[in-house]
């Protein structure tokens, strides 16, 4: 048996989960390991080992491998061997998981997520953090499952492909979950540390068809895939200050939101028709002369100089102060002295650059089989719903059956309801008729959309039987309107509602 594989003996014998592991200190510590903060956990192992408090054997494995490899404490020799029967002290140390002494020398925890495949549950080695090690981390530092790793995830289209790439794969978070539907993945980094490490998670949780590669950007890669997924190093940093460090994890090497750019301007080349390409991405408003450009329309500008189908959503805006704090934190950096001159570093680059604020957003983009057709621009700050893999797949789906059909054939067509979608509606008391009408999605971006009398009736008798003309002259009847002036006012809203999926084509349409 393989080290590798005497260490997932191991971890399943110890019920090293995420469910076991909230179980043994509680939801509460759960929450603060999130946060950095360590003491309700120990403070839960010591309460559970006092004098008098039973642990099975199994209970002791799993107390000993969270110690150690969650936490980021030492253990002794025998605790760790007796939590590793299988792999035992020897190979532990060979893996580079601890030192001959039980102290830990990287991350390893349980991961559990809900992606476009269902329900998975894997194990996640990593560098240890700034909590474990006490200082700040070091440049090449490889990060485990951090927020936008969760958030790309989740965003994940999970439609067959032969080939797909994951574009700077980090801790390889991103290229196990699109190995789940991919036949063969491709994986690729500029860090041979992080490619280690990805390597050895692929292992640990049986994948064998991903192969890793060591490169900046497309420079590995010379195939077309069907899908590509990217968490790229998007971090704004200071390119001047040679006092600010650059972790590679996070930094592209290039002058402000230069990585996120170049990736967006060389996808094209390396998907096949018909591929997607999805990424996350920072970009800044601002910039010389003035400070008062757009982030949003500079993204837009940088898929205008490309063939490809692109939807963009920005989901938040910092302000630079606030952005220079989170990533100096983030690199372990604690307030004091050396902080603020972080801080002041940053601040001198973005008041250079005329920067004012910093974007975040979802980027997803299709190379089409001829001129693209969806360019898709937005800011959507409101909370998501769920399956929003799906979601993706269905907008641009969506897209193209819209694209088919003019103003003819759009009333030609029967739409329904979707099943998440319910509909609010607010009265002014003793009012007859509503004032405000909502129509409710409840997956996807769960959108609210406020609907008029004439378009709330519309959307309220599409059941998938009638033809959508029909619909609009029956309604403009019954309102006693004119029904080509109705119609002319709810078919754009309509399209809009089919797009992002309150309304739903009849499968026979």
């Amino acid at each position: 048996m393989t080290s590798l594989a005497a260490l997932a003996a191991d971890l399943t014998a110890a019920n090293f989960t995420v469910d076991a592991l909230t179980d043994l200190w509680g939801e509460d510590a759960a929450a603060a390991l999130h946060r950095g903060q360590r003491v309700p956990a120990l403070r839960a192992l010591a309460a559970s080992s006092a004098p008098g408090a039973r642990r099975s054997a199994p209970d002791s494995a799993l107390a000993t491998l969270a110690t150690a490899f969650v936490l980021g404490l030492p253990v002794t020799p025998a605790a760790l061997t007796a939590a590793l029967p299988t792999l035992g002290l020897a190979r532990a140390v060979e893996l580079g998981l601890v030192d001959v002494t039980g102290a830990p020398l990287l991350d390893l925890r349980p991961y559990s997520v809900v992606d476009g495949q269902g329900v998975t549950s894997w194990w996640i080695a990593s560098d240890l953090g700034e909590l474990a090690l006490g200082h700040a981390i070091a440049a090449d530092h490889v990060l485990g499952v951090g927020g936008a790793s969760t958030t790309l995830s989740g965003l994940m289209l999970a439609a067959p492909v032969d080939l797909a790439l994951d574009l700077g794969t980090g801790c390889g978070i991103q290229a196990m979950h699109v190995a789940r539907h991919a036949k063969r993945v491709i994986a690729t980094d500029i860090s041979p540390r992080a490619l280690k490490l990805a390597a050895l998670n692929a292992e640990l949780n049986g994948f064998t068809n991903i192969e890793f590669r060591l490169g900046s950007l497309f420079e590995p890669v010379s195939e077309k895939f069907g899908h590509i997924v990217s968490n790229p190093p998007f971090v704004i940093t200071p390119r001047d200050a040679t006092a600010v460090p650059r972790y590679e994890y996070r930094d592209g090497g290039m002058v402000g939101d230069g990585i996120v750019r170049a990736v967006i301007l060389g996808v094209e080349a390396q998907l096949e028709p018909g591929g997607i390409a999805q990424l996350l991405g920072n970009w800044e408003y601002g910039g010389l002369p003035g400070g008062s450009g757009d982030g949003l329309e500079r993204v837009e500008s940088w898929v205008a100089q490309t063939g490809l189908d692109a939807w963009v959503v920005e989901r938040e805006r910092q302000s630079v102060e606030l952005y220079a704090e989170t990533w100096i934190r983030d690199g372990g950096t604690r307030p004091g002295p050396e902080f603020d001159g972080l801080y002041a570093d940053w601040l001198d680059d973005f008041a250079a650059r005329g920067v004012t604020q910093i974007g975040f957003g979802y980027i997803a983009m299709r190379l089409p089989l001829g001129a693209p057709t969806f360019r898709r621009f937005e800011r959507y700050d409101a909370p998501l719903g769920g399956s929003i893999g799906d979601h993706i797949a269905a907008v641009f789906a969506a897209h193209d059956w819209l694209d088919a059909r003019d103003d003819a054939g759009f009333a030609a067509a029967r739409l329904a309801v979707a099943s998440d979608v319910t509909e609010e509606r607010h009265y002014w008391p003793g009012a007859e008729h509503p004032t405000v009408m909502l129509l409710r999605q409840g997956s996807g971006f769960a959108r609210t959309v406020a609907a008029g009398t004439a378009l709330a009736a519309v959307v309220g008798a599409c059941d998938g039987s009638l033809p959508l003309g029909a619909i609009c002259a029956a309604v403009a009847e019954i309102l006693e309107v004119d029904a080509k002036e109705l119609t002319a006012e709810v078919m754009p809203p309509l399209r809009e509602l089919v797009l992002v999926g309150v309304l739903v084509p009849n499968d026979e349409d």
